[in-house]
């Protein structure tokens, strides 16, 4: 029998998430939006709490949770704030491949002293000639020896600027296009290793963005992740992974625009009542909370065939598009209900809205998870 009750142990992750956000990362949502600013303290409050590197195994230094009770954490951060939920979970992005790809040699050398300390690393696949065409990449990866010499430019990477350490992935042969793509493990401390200024964003402004560039970064041949091609399967393989809490962390923006619009609806007076009593109203909530509870629904699904076993590929493509159109669709609606004080940035619904639109873009945007939703589903017909 389906069973939607969660653990203890799952209830008490999930009122630690709830708690921290609510009064860590909510009352300052606003600043380090308008600002924008980069709120280390948060962070930093996060990994001591174990908010932070939720899928690194225990004996590395993480939570070692499942993909379920990861989700349950990041939809409560993200009711607080998409941005700040965004850098907190970059680390899940980030160190997935050494955990999918790496040696136990490699992950006990890299893993363990990362986790000990408060750390960000980030995760280096998109560049500026190609998001979604991953097989097109240019940053090249020359063998010399024991070594590599890496040259190329990423963009976009989140927590770029802060990150101690970065998941690389670049090309030996342009020409093989995806078979030619490896993955590197490069600590900021490499020589050749810089960070361009952080990007002006529509939203998720308390989460710091900017370029990286590797100009001859030497690389030894032990901090390769596999094999020589290789790299585009393991970045694959853990966006599979990663994709499912996009749709909790859009799960939880769409909730929090939901929870402002029926709050206020109830106080907002209109031809003599609240407005909560139009029936216009009633349709628009209603509308919301079935869009929210069915991306809540989806993205818990995607978690459990993850958990067990299962590749999850067209069950977290499904979670992260449907919960992320939702996710605009709802903070939109949440606009419209609060009306002209929505548009004005004094109140958060226009934040949640600008928040919204990175999670159709990122982690595969939602063109691309299309794309492979018909590619899955077609191959169970063929």
């Amino acid at each position: 029998m389906v069973d939607f009750s969660l653990s203890a142990d799952q209830e008490s992750l999930r009122d630690l998430a709830r708690k921290f956000a609510r009064s860590d990362m909510a009352p300052h949502a606003a600043e380090c939006d308008r600002t924008p600013r980069f709120p280390e303290e948060i962070y930093r409050k996060a990994y001591e709490l174990g908010l932070m590197n939720l899928n690194v195994p225990v004996e590395f230094g993480g939570s070692g949770l499942k993909v379920f009770e990861q989700c349950l954490i990041v939809e409560e951060l993200a009711h607080a704030c998409g941005g700040m939920t965004t850098s907190v979970i970059a680390n899940c992005l980030a160190l997935e491949p050494i955990l999918l790809g790496g040696s136990p040699e490699q992950q006990e050398r890299f893993l363990k002293p990362f986790c000990a300390e408060y750390n960000f690393a980030s995760f280096g696949l998109t560049e500026p000639s190609g998001g979604s065409d991953a097989g097109g990449l240019q940053t090249r990866a020359r063998r010399e020896g024991d070594h590599y010499v890496l040259d190329g430019e990423k963009c976009f990477i989140t927590n770029a600027p802060h990150a101690s350490l970065f998941t690389v992935f670049a090309t030996v042969d342009p020409s093989r296009r995806t078979k030619g793509i490896t993955a590197f493990v490069v600590p900021r401390t490499a020589r050749g290793v810089s960070t361009g200024k952080d990007e002006e964003k529509m939203g998720h402004r308390a989460s710091s963005t900017s370029t990286v560039r590797f100009d001859g970064v030497e690389v030894p041949v032990n901090d390769r992740l596999g094999e020589e091609g290789e790299g585009f399967s393991i970045a694959m393989r853990t966006l599979d992974q990663t994709r499912t809490p996009i749709g909790a962390l859009a799960t939880g923006i769409a909730q929090a625009a939901l929870d402002l619009a029926a709050a206020y609806s109830l106080k907002r007076q209109s031809f003599g009542k609240p407005i909560s009593e139009h029936q216009a109203i009633q349709i628009k909530l209603a509308n919301m909370a079935q869009a929210v509870h069915a991306a809540r629904l989806l993205t818990w699904q995607a978690a459990w065939t993850i958990d067990q076993g299962g590749k999850g590929t067209l069950e977290s493509s499904i979670a992260k598009c449907f919960a992320s159109d939702s996710a605009l669709h709802v903070a939109d609606e949440a606009i419209q209900t609060f009306g002209g004080y929505g548009y004005m940035k004094e109140y958060p619904v226009e934040k949640l809205l600008r928040d919204a639109k990175l999670t159709q873009i990122y982690e595969g945007a939602n063109e691309i998870q299309r794309t492979v939703i018909a590619r899955e589903l077609l191959r169970r017909y063929a």
